[in-house]
C-alpha cells in the first residue's frame, strides 16, 4: 500500500514506447537519446567507497542504460545515487535480511493457501504514471504525483512508488491471488528509518459470488473478515502470540480499509495496511461480479524490527560483517553491531525561497555524500521583520564501516553548500 505524498506538480507530455518481457509490460526508452545527465556533483577522493555507478543493466529482460532513465529533461529527477540501485533486487538474495524475510512470507501462504498465491518478484521497477496512479485511483490532482517526492524518468514515466503498480496489468492478465515484491523508489527525508529505496510486498485475493452466497454475510463483511483472518496469521507467523488491533485507516484504492498493530517489545508497531479493494478497480480489470481485497507492508520497516537492525542504510551494505550474520531461512537472528564510529554534525543556515522544499535539500545532500550521510535534521527556524525565513539544518555524518577523516568531512560539508546554494537558489547565511 502507499503511503501517499504532499504538494503536486504538472508536467508536459513526453512520448514512450513500451515492448513485453516475461508476458508484461515494459517500458523502453531506446527512442531517446541523452547528451547530458541530471546534475551530478563531484566527489571528493574518498569516492572509491562509494558504490559506482554502472552503465547498463538489465531487468525483467530489458537492458536498460543510464541515459534512458537519469535524463538531460527538465521532468526528469531521477539521480545518479539512485540508478545505481536499479537491479539489485535485495529482495531476491536468499542471505539477505529483506529475501529472508520475503521468503519466510512465501512460506506462510504456502502453508495456509497451497498452490493459491502467485509469485512475483521480478517485474520492471519503471512505470507509468497511468500504473503507478490512475490504476489504483489516485486523483489526476493528488498530492502523491508531486515532483517533490517522484522520482520521474520523464513526465508520464516513474519509478514505481509502491507494488500496487502492477495490480491493474496482473488483473487483466486473468490472476486472483498474487503476491507482488519489489523494490519501490521515494524521494524522502535522511534519517536512520528513512531511504529513498526500499521494498513492499503486496498481496491480492479475489473472490467470486459463490465464495459469499453460502456465508449468510455480504460480500465486504466476507471479504474483511477474510482478509484479517489471513493477515492476523501472518502476524503470527513472524512475530508469535502478540496481541494485535485493527485500526481505521485510509487509502484511495481500498474500501473499508485498515492497518494492523501488534503489541512487539512493550510499543504498539503498525505492521501493514490493507482493505477491501474499490470495486472501481475490479470494474475497469474485467472483474465485474467480483470483489478483493489486498495488503501492502514494507520489508524494511519489519525486518529492522525482528533483526534489530537499527539503520536503513545498512541494508545496502556488503561489508561482510554485516552479510555474514544472516544465513538462509533464518529469520528474526539478531544483528551484532560492529561500528562504533562517532557521528560528525556539521550546521548550515541559509534564507529559503517559496520553491524550498526540504526533500530536494535531502537529494542534493545525497546526491554528494550518499549513505555517508546519517541524518538531515531542521533544528532551528524563524521569520525576520522582512518576512524571510531562515532555517538551520544539521546534517550528521556517519559510515557504517570506517572512520571519516575530517578532511573528508570538511570537502563533503563545502561541497553540499555550494550546490545547496547554487541548485536551491537559498542564500547561505
Amino acid at each position: 500500500m502507499a503511503v501517499l505524498f504532499a504538494q503536486s506538480t504538472l508536467f508536459s507530455r513526453a512520448s514512450f514506447s513500451l515492448l513485453r518481457c516475461n508476458g508484461f509490460t515494459r517500458l523502453s526508452f531506446s527512442s531517446f537519446s541523452s547528451s547530458a545527465a541530471v546534475y551530478s556533483p563531484p566527489l571528493p577522493k574518498t569516492k572509491k567507497h562509494c558504490q559506482p555507478v554502472v552503465s547498463a543493466l538489465e531487468l525483467g529482460g530489458v537492458k536498460i542504460s543510464r541515459d534512458d532513465v537519469v535524463r538531460d529533461d527538465p521532468t526528469n529527477n531521477v539521480p545518479d545515487t539512485i540508478f545505481s540501485k536499479l537491479g539489485m533486487q535485495l529482495h531476491r538474495r536468499d542471505k539477505h535480511p529483506i529475501g529472508i524475510l520475503k521468503n519466510a512470507i512465501y512460506d506462510y501462504f504456502d502453508s495456509n493457501y497451497t498452490n493459491k498465491f502467485e509469485k512475483f518478484d521480478d517485474l520492471c521497477p519503471i512505470v507509468s504514471t497511468k500504473q503507478n496512479f490512475d490504476d489504483v485511483l489516485v486523483p489526476a490532482d493528488h498530492v502523491s504525483r508531486s515532483y517533490n517526492d517522484t522520482y520521474y524518468v520523464h513526465a508520464q514515466t516513474v519509478l514505481r512508488c509502491h507494488t500496487s503498480a502492477h495490480q491493474a496489468e496482473l488483473l487483466r492478465k486473468g490472476h486472483t491471488h498474487f503476491l507482488v515484491t519489489g523494490d519501490v523508489y521515494r524521494r524522502d527525508s535522511i534519517d536512520s528509518t528513512h531511504y529513498p529505496v526500499f521494498h513492499q510486498m503486496e498481496g491480492f485475493r479475489v473472490f467470486s459470488p459463490e465464495d459469499w452466497n453460502v456465508s449468510g454475510t455480504d460480500a465486504t463483511a466476507y471479504v474483511a473478515d477474510d482478509l484479517k483472518k489471513c493477515l492476523e496469521g501472518l502476524a503470527r507467523h513472524l512475530f508469535g502470540a502478540v496481541e494485535m488491533r485493527w485500526v481505521d485507516t485510509y487509502f484511495p484504492f481500498t474500501n473499508p480499509s485498515f492497518e494492523l498493530e501488534i503489541y512487539f517489545k512493550e510499543e504498539w508497531l503498525e505492521v501493514l495496511g490493507c482493505g477491501v479493494t474499490e470495486q472501481e478497480i475490479l470494474k475497469r480489470n474485467g472483474k465485474l461480479n467480483n470483489v478483493a481485497w489486498a495488503f501492502g507492508l514494507g520489508l524494511e520497516r519489519l525486518a529492522m524490527v525482528l533483526f534489530d537492525i537499527p539503520d536503513i542504510r545498512l541494508f545496502w551494505s556488503s561489508d561482510e560483517r554485516f552479510t555474514s550474520q544472516f544465513a538462509k531461512g533464518e529469520l528474526g537472528v539478531k544483528f551484532k553491531p560492529f561500528s562504533k564510529y562517532p557521528p560528525c554534525y556539521k550546521d548550515m543556515s541559509f534564507w529559503i525561497n517559496e520553491s524550498f522544499t526540504e526533500n530536494n535539500l535531502c537529494e542534493v545532500v545525497r546526491g554528494i555524500a550518499g549513505d555517508l550521510v546519517e541524518e538531515v535534521k531542521l533544528i532551528d527556524n524563524f521569520t525576520n521583520k522582512k518576512g524571510m525565513t531562515s532555517h538551520c539544518y544539521r546534517i550528521a555524518y556517519r559510515s557504517m564501516e570506517r572512520s571519516l577523516t575530517d578532511e573528508e568531512i570538511n570537502g563533503l560539508q563545502w561541497n553540499v553548500r555550494e550546490q545547496v546554494q547554487s541548485k536551491l537558489n537559498v542564500v547561505l547565511r
